[in-house]
């Protein structure tokens, strides 16, 4: 009930608000889509009527579900585009004629028509696609590791759901560990599913399912994410250097989406692991599909089993998530979809006969999506999101409790056009507007010892324009201005990139771009139960930096792909809570930060088996990340905990027969940077008293630790589970040779000389994954 307060409490001031720009919103598409209608009965321009229009859907044929980045061609002519995150497209100025239409995507059957259009007609062409076939006897056999048709642009990768199914994970799959091994892309630990993209925390990575934003992607402490691999459908990745359309973080995008639901059938899937089991339901009803997915920890008999012989061990400790999505179609142009996820971590642990940690957070999310196709040519989508994270932590030690309230409310309506003039231009343009409502509440023995609150409106325009300017040249050009009412900070941020195809299979790429973040998460790496997010206001303004990219891609034939790209970028106006600060009571909101800057450089190079037996992938980052903060280190530069010269991602799965394939991934990465006690030294004190004993220490973060690697494999057995559906049997070896990796180092001052202690990673770990398909 408390919740629910909380939410109406933070909703209802703002209704009004969000009420006014839903009603902006709303006219504007119904005079948008009065004027296509209009266009479509004939008041075009007389030159429109000289050509023709060709637009559709893209699905798969098993499921239903929407294809995003498949490629659409004319054969024999350079006419051609891709389906949009809904599976949509449009090719338009086709002169009149007969032509073979080929739709293609990896993994797939292309599907080939043949097709006659008059001058001034549209013509609605959708497409259903086949899987391909496995087979073994000779190469066709393909991998979906990335997908090449939706990696194309620079900076861009998507991981396909085959890769998080089949990479040996510690316990249960991963969406997030599996992106840890795209280069470019590190992870701090064993026990760390954040991501650190091109030299940046995991803040200043925007996280979206279903177009709205996660605050909070972890369970377990950050152990792994909150995303189950049996709910999503597509994961892509901007590394760096993205498009007009997203914004709101200075590194990186993480856009996910969830499964539509099975058009064709009911089917389900049901998986037990040692961590956690879950279970999704899909299927059709008439005019739509629905999908839930539901996920819960099962450590509960474990730690029955343990209590009485080991000591602290946990009360409670679960973890649960879950998914829904809802589609329905209006008609053949409109389609409603209705997502949820919530995911919340519990957990109560006697530390020691004095210290009782609870601690309590997680994320809510839910989104109301309306895609119209407005005309042939003209594609919208009307989109209300609400996401809330809390994370309550509770401390008592010794009969004192020390409380935390940490709450972001953002609720929010976004609005976008895409509009396909011609064969040359694809226009996209959008307007998100919304109200973030940020708590921050401290409580030691009952005392409020601090407690800001702020609630910012916000309101951003976006508009770009990819333009095919001559046969094998590109250029994606875009601005976007960002206005947030706390602090009244308004900002503009252009981007752009251009391509240049010297031939079919080679691209040569490049982009630049301003970002700016309005919000900075403070979390430790190796424990994310104490995150707290932060807000830009008077006196805190916020963050922001520049990138820049360059790269080539080539693509020899349909069974290899090569990647090789350079980045720099900036950071600057980086806002944290100042460390030095002793008690934050009576200070304003704006002193209790401090400020700094940084860049990350660094060069990324990519190689993939797309087909055969044989399939996987070879990534190498060499990096380098700098941060700099007022009155520290000597005011230069030093490298963040995180850093790492080195980074290496090998993947290989081998088919080894119809019911058993082979799974290998090695990694190895440069050690990460800390801080080396050098000892103490004495000083008398005059007085009599005792002697000071200060430790002294070398450059901050000037050492580091030794090399990381770890060689993980697993065998994955197809079958059947009676006669109820197939089956999947996954037997993996995580830390095959049992290296044991530092995690870091403690250090005991009270010895003379000083004495070191390590805390090491994970050693070798068996998992075993039974799923059934049904």
């Amino acid at each position: 009930m408390k919740f629910i307060q909380s939410y109406q409490t933070a909703f209802f001031p703002h209704t009004r608000l969000l009420t006014g720009i839903l009603l902006f919103l709303w006219g504007m598409t119904a005079f948008h889509t009065v004027q296509a209608s209009a266009s479509d009965t004939g008041s075009v321009h007389s030159d429109e009527l000289s050509f023709a229009t060709l637009n559709g859907l893209v699905s798969e044929a098993r499921t239903g579900e929407a294809i995003w980045g498949a490629n659409i061609i004319l054969e024999g002519t350079s006419l051609g585009t891709s389906s949009n995150s809904a599976g949509f497209y449009t090719l338009t100025r086709i002169p009149e004629g007969t032509y073979t239409v080929v739709i293609s995507f990896i993994g797939f059957r292309d599907m080939r028509r043949e097709i006659s259009v008059s001058a001034g007609e549209t013509l609605r062409l959708d497409a259903e696609l086949t899987e391909s076939g496995v087979e073994l006897d000779d190469v066709t056999l393909t991998s979906e590791f990335f997908d090449l048709e939706q990696r194309q642009s620079v900076g861009v990768t998507t991981v396909s759901t085959q890769l998080i199914r089949d990479t040996p994970a510690v316990l249960q799959a991963d969406v997030f560990r599996s992106i840890q091994l795209l280069p470019g892309i590190t992870s701090a630990s064993d026990f760390s599913s954040g991501l650190y993209i091109r030299g940046g925390t995991p803040d200043q990575t925007l996280i979206l399912l279903d177009n709205t934003t996660v605050y909070n992607p972890t369970h377990f402490f950050g152990f792994f994410s909150t995303f189950n691999p049996d709910a999503i459908r597509d994961v892509r990745v901007f590394k760096g250097g993205f498009p007009a359309e997203y914004g709101g973080r200075i590194g990186s995008v993480v856009d996910i989406y969830n499964k539509d639901g099975n058009r064709r059938q009911r089917s389900g899937t049901a998986s037990v692991g040692l961590l956690s089991s879950r279970a999704s339901f899909e299927g059709p009803f008439e005019g739509g599909s629905y999908m839930f997915a539901l996920r819960r920890s099962t450590l509960e008999p474990l730690l029955w089993a343990l209590r009485g012989s080991v000591d602290n061990i946990p009360r409670s400790f679960y973890f649960v998530d879950a998914n829904a999505k809802i589609n329905y179609d209006l008609g053949q142009r409109d389609r409603l979809s209705l997502s949820f996820y919530t995911g919340l971590d519990d957990v109560v642990f006697p530390a020691s006969d004095d210290l009782l940690l609870n601690l309590f957070y997680g994320n809510i999310t839910g989104s109301l999506t309306w895609r119209r196709i407005l005309s042939g040519s003209t594609f919208g989508t009307l989109t209300f999101t609400g996401s809330r994270y809390f994370n309550e932590p509770r401390f008592e030690f010794g009969g004192t409790v020390f409380e935390r309230k940490n709450t972001v409310n953002d609720f929010s309506v976004k609005a976008d056009i895409e509009w396909t003039p011609d064969g040359n231009h694809t226009v996209k343009s959008g307007l998100w507007a919304g109200t973030l409502l940020f708590t921050l509440q401290d409580r030691f023995d009952g005392n409020v010892t601090q407690s800001p609150d702020l609630t910012s409106d916000y309101f951003t325009f976006y508009i770009q324009d990819r333009w095919r300017f001559a046969p094998r040249w590109t250029f994606l050009g875009g601005a976007r201005a960002s206005y947030f009412t706390s602090g009244n900070f308004f900002r503009a941020e252009p981007r752009a990139q251009l391509e240049y195809r010297p031939t079919e299979q080679l691209r040569l790429q490049t982009a630049a771009g301003r970002y700016h973040q309005f919000k900075s998460l403070i979390t430790n790496e190796a424990f994310s139960g104490f995150d707290v997010w932060l807000l830009t206001d008077e006196g805190v303004a916020p963050a922001y930096g520049d990138q820049f990219m360059l790269g080539a891609k080539w693509n020899p034939n349909s069974t290899w792909s090569f990647e090789l790209e350079g980045f720099y970028r900036s950071m600057r106006q980086l806002f944290e809570f100042d460390p030095r600060i002793p008690d934050t009571a009576g200070l304003e909101y704006s002193e209790l930060f401090r400020f700094g800057e940084g860049f990350a450089y660094g060069v990324e190079v990519l190689a993939q088996r797309n087909r055969g037996k044989l399939t996987g992938f070879v990534g190498y980052t060499w990096g380098t990340t700098r941060r700099k903060f007022p009155e520290f280190n000597d005011n230069n530069f030093f490298p963040p905990k995180f850093d790492r010269i080195h980074d290496l991602s090998v993947v290989a799965n081998y088919r080894l027969s119809t019911r058993w394939m082979s799974t290998v991934v090695f990694g190895y990465a440069t050690g990460q940077t800390y801080t080396e006690p050098l000892g103490r030294t004495q000083i008398n004190n005059p007085f009599g008293s005792e002697p000071d004993n200060p430790i002294i220490v070398g450059r901050v973060n000037a050492s580091r630790l030794p090399a990381y690697h770890r060689l993980d494999v697993g065998f994955t057995r197809y079958g059947r589970f009676f006669d109820l559906g197939d089956s999947e049997l996954q037997l993996q070896i995580i830390n095959l040779y049992s290296r044991r990796n530092v995690w870091f180092y403690q250090f005991d001052f009270d010895e003379n000389p000083v004495q070191r202690v390590t805390v090491q990673m994970l050693p070798i770990l068996p998992s075993v994954t039974y799923t059934v398909n049904f």
